[in-house]
């Protein structure tokens, strides 16, 4: 029965000897909304500024997120007529050192640099998901594309990156500092309006049955 205590004992303390497990951790998020809509639709793109990772507003002067590259994927391209991207929310009103939008189809980006003297991108520290918006997508959808359509969104994970503006620290999926959320459009059916012709033609069908009416009275 002693050897039994004394074997339980050894055990634990053994146990409690052992290094702690290392916390996960945490990473930054950049997020591509879900929307259902028909005609013309706008998707947002936002980044969560999650403290502790190695770039962010609680950092010191040089480590904030001041660039990002924002590489998406659409599929079926052939639901979609025209795409464009432009800064929106936290950015919409700061000018880049640097900004360009290349695209080609089923594929659009958006990269931006931002002097963090003059242009602090004003992220709010641990924000609920999303956090905070960036960019915007603006889609016009293919009058073809049936109702219920989905479009999927999908960011790029090698090209989609976080950095500060000298562009000497970078956060990724592939350096586990970056969590990246895909989104998608799903089309949805456009009522039809009648036209100002088919209004008249209505009002002037019921005017006629009201005068047929009077005349049989």
């Amino acid at each position: 029965m002693k050897l039994v205590v004394r074997a339980t004992l050894l055990v634990s303390i053994l146990i409690m000897m052992l290094p702690a497990a290392p916390a996960a951790a945490q990473q930054d998020t950049v997020t591509v909304g879900t929307v259902t809509g028909g005609g013309v639709v706008d998707v947002p793109i936002s980044i969560r500024d999650a403290s502790g990772t190695p770039l962010g507003i609680d950092q010191p002067a040089g480590s904030r997120i001041q660039a990002y590259s924002l590489r998406v994927t659409y599929s079926p391209a052939s639901a979609v007529q025209s795409i464009s991207i432009s800064r929106a929310g936290i950015t919409a009103g700061l000018t880049p050192t640097f900004e360009t939008k290349p695209a080609c189809s089923g594929m659009i980006a958006l990269l931006d640099t931002f002097s963090e003297s003059t242009n602090l991108i004003p992220f709010t520290s641990n924000a609920t998901l999303p956090g905070n918006q960036v960019a915007n997508l603006h889609v016009t959808l293919n009058p073809a594309a049936a109702p219920g359509t989905v479009i999927t969104l999908t960011l790029d994970p090698v090209l989609t990156q976080l950095t500060n503006e000298a562009g000497t620290t970078a956060e990724s999926s592939g350096t586990a500092t970056l969590a990246l959320v895909n989104g998608s459009i799903t089309v949805a059916a456009i009522p039809v309006i009648p036209t100002l012709a088919e209004w008249a033609l209505g009002v002037l069908a019921l005017a006629l049955a009201v005068a047929a009416v009077r005349i049989r009275m």
